[in-house]
């Protein structure tokens, strides 16, 4: 059946690589969320497309029933799909050097403690079934260097795991165990979310299985420089239901009880903000983790920052008046033989406009780039030495390392 599911996925989407690794601190949870799923009525649809709202963007009436509320009932169908993930991974030990001092070991003896090198590290997260057949999305970090993989099961049942895909700069990695008839979580739509909407998170914060969470949507299309994850290439979904470590990878649901994102990350020291990979966005990453075991991200090879008022500031700071008046993206550096460098980038450059688009800011480079497959060409619209130029740059591989 995922084969039917995969019929009807879009093509794997891609990323951006914003110059040599521009990166900010990270905060993580333990969960993943779902990509394929069969609708209540039996149709195996991934995405379903007739979610309606009202013109006065209100959302649909929430269901009714004399002993349960919405959140019961939601909880009720969608839990037996929700699934803890244990991880064991074996880390390097620290061993404080004065341990392997010759001077030190001959003053102490067998009073040295002996210190092995390796140690096991257990970590818990969240996830949840996508396929009938075993197939589990998460958090790539849930399962990052894991040499043993577990699965609970609801209903008690415990099977050993198999990573048939991660990719880092999505956060996503499939899972796969041994077994038939599972029950699987219907996908929503992320692309249609209503600020204010109900939000229902389910996975397994600190160690507590099973626990749920209610809240709203607050906010959609959060970038990801914004929240403090820029090494990622998303946006993501901000909800106030209640997320912390253990919840990552587990599902963001609606009043219907349909996935519309994967919790995974917060702000650290915050209150009342989660974030959410959009389902739509991992539905489509999962399909290629499925069917090749990673992901090539296409990338230009650039670092680029905006041309607002802050960085205008500091351009003027630095004696570089000439740059002040323009506007667009303006790029900081060149990564050696990256498809920049080959297409003669340059540092300095400003790019006003991709495709015939006019660009204000270095997130809608990034979307653009991500909408694109390796080996395509894009057309930027540049401004050097007070000269307008058209430039073709061919799409590279994303490198790994």
């Amino acid at each position: 059946m995922v084969n039917k599911f995969i019929q009807r996925l879009t093509t794997g989407a891609s990323l951006l690589l914003l110059g040599a690794g521009i990166g900010v601190g990270t905060n993580y949870l333990v969960n993943t969320p779902q990509l394929f799923a069969f609708t209540r009525d039996g149709e195996n649809s991934l995405l379903k497309e007739d979610k309606v709202y009202n013109d006065d963007s209100t959302v649909s009436a929430l269901p009714n029933n004399d002993n349960l509320n919405f959140v019961s009932q939601v909880v009720r169908e969608v839990g037996p799909g929700v699934v803890r993930i244990n991880a064991s991974r074996k880390v390097a030990t620290n061993v404080p050097p004065m341990f392997n001092d010759p001077f030190f070991r001959q003053f102490f003896g067998d009073r040295v403690p002996q210190i092995p090198d390796e140690q096991i590290q257990r970590g818990t997260g969240s996830g949840f079934i996508i396929s009938e057949d075993g197939k589990i999305l998460t958090n790539a970090h849930v399962v990052d260097g894991a040499t043993e993989v577990t699965v609970n099961l609801k209903d008690g049942r415990v099977f050993e795991g198999k990573v048939l895909g991660s990719d880092p700069l999505t956060d996503l990695a499939v899972i796969q165990i041994n077994a038939e008839n599972l029950p699987v979580l219907e996908i929503g739509n992320s692309d249609d979310l209503v600020i204010g909407e109900w939000a229902i998170a389910i996975g397994n914060p600190l160690g507590l299985d099973n626990t749920v969470t209610t809240g709203i949507i607050s906010a959609t299309g959060r970038s990801s420089s914004e929240i403090g994850v820029g090494d990622k290439r998303l946006d993501f979904i901000q909800t106030d239901a209640a997320i912390n470590p253990g919840n990552s990878g587990g599902p963001l649901l609606n009043a219907n009880g349909e996935v519309i994102g994967i919790n995974t990350a917060i702000i650290q020291n915050a209150q009342g903000l989660g974030f959410a990979i959009p389902i739509n966005r991992a539905a489509q990453i999962a399909q290629t983790l499925i069917a090749d075991g990673k992901v090539e991200h296409p990338y230009i090879g650039i670092s680029m920052v905006s041309l607002n008022e802050q960085t205008k500031e500091r351009l003027q700071e630095m004696n570089k008046p000439n740059l002040v008046d323009e506007e667009g993206v303006l790029i900081v550096n060149v990564m050696p033989n990256s498809p920049a460098a080959q297409a003669g980038l340059k540092s300095g450059d400003v790019i006003q406009g991709v495709e015939g688009e006019k660009i204000q800011d270095s997130t809608q480079v990034q979307k653009i780039v991500e909408s694109r497959k390796v080996g395509s060409e894009l057309t930027l619209n540049l401004r050097r030495d007070d000269q307008d130029l058209s430039v073709a740059v061919k799409l590279g591989i994303l490198p790994t390392n």
